[in-house]
């Protein structure tokens, strides 16, 4: 139990989704922080009478020390009315404001830790606010010079060297610069967050049989081989580019803390096939901790009680640990 007890900014992301479901569930927890949901009061209480389940969450006050276990609500109002499983997007910037409201309390130390429910991409998109994920809105919000996503689950750890990009544009995307602060970034969040002195970082080729001397791509020989072998030189305990069919076993996975995949879906099916609803997405190079779940906003499921929270709740064991 940490000698001061945390305070958690938790959103409740997509309000057509599982997000609120999820958050309600962690009513009478027993995490050692105080988990302040970020949302409409409103809709937590019309989703808790959806759900059948009586729930008490009182208004957040800042002004009062946090209490481990405590569940309370910070107000931010819908746009619109909520119907599960039917998003809407009039409530797209309600979504963005929740964040908003997160992000502003972290970077003042009202909150240790940022924790997020899932929000539906497509739907700010449809309302005309170009958004590619947390990861990169965070970024921007925290005028972060680098950030990394990483998600982890028992076992593994996969960080990204490009996150939500189209495939067609992974190839352009990886450059020397580019990799080089990724790989620093991922190296020094291992040390800081993790407590992990000297990282063992596998890297990731992005060709089949990463490059195959050349014959199946360049990137490999031209980019991702020099900057490990720089790195290496000044200390950094890389192995790679490696092919990532073959990565991904045991004898490999044993002598690593992390492994660098070099686009979402090269790394992130391992992982969730490891440990979906277990797993717990995080930033790294962001000013505060900042940890999520592992899946989508499940509309299909929303309201009705067939909601898993196990990733939220690793989520925010992860981030008291990472503060911790």
């Amino acid at each position: 139990m940490p000698a001061v007890i945390p305070r958690l900014a938790i959103t409740t992301g997509e309000p057509a989704g599982i997000g609120p479901d999820l958050c309600l569930a962690l009513a009478g927890c027993a995490a050692q922080a105080e988990l302040v949901l970020i949302g409409d009061p409103a809709l937590l209480k019309a989703r808790a009478l959806e759900l059948g389940h009586r729930v008490d969450l009182p208004a957040y006050q800042p002004e009062t020390p946090p209490q481990a276990g405590r569940v309370c609500v910070e107000c931010v109002e819908l746009a619109a009315k909520v119907v599960s499983g039917q998003p809407d997007p009039a409530n797209a910037r309600y979504v963005l404001q929740t964040l908003d409201r997160a992000i502003h309390g972290c970077l003042n130390g009202e909150f240790q830790a940022l924790v997020t429910a899932p929000v539906h991409k497509a739907v700010i998109n449809d309302a005309g606010i170009p958004f590619t994920g947390h990861t990169e809105y965070l970024a921007e919000k925290c005028h972060a010079a680098q950030v990394v996503m990483m998600l982890a689950a028992p076992g593994l750890r996969v960080a990204l060297a490009t996150t939500h990009l189209p495939l067609a544009r992974v190839a352009a995307a990886i450059t020397a610069q580019g990799l080089e602060a990724v790989i620093r970034c991922l190296h020094h969040d291992l040390q800081d967050k993790f407590d992990i002195p000297r990282p063992r970082i596998l890297v990731a080729g992005l060709n089949p049989h990463a490059g195959e001397g050349g014959h199946l791509g360049t990137e490999e020989r031209d980019i991702i081989q020099p900057v490990v072998e720089k790195l290496r030189s000044e200390g950094l305990q890389l192995t790679g580019p490696l092919p990532a069919d073959t990565l991904f076993t045991p004898p490999l996975l044993a002598e690593a803390d992390a492994v660098l995949a070099m686009y979402h879906d090269q790394g992130l099916p391992v992982l969730k096939y490891l440990g979906f609803g277990r797993a717990v997405n995080i930033t790294l190079g962001l000013p505060f901790v900042r940890t999520s779940v592992d899946h989508g906003t499940a509309l299909d499921k929303a309201g009705t009680g067939e909601a898993d929270g196990g990733s939220l709740n690793a989520a925010i064991r992860c981030a008291i640990d990472m503060i911790s």
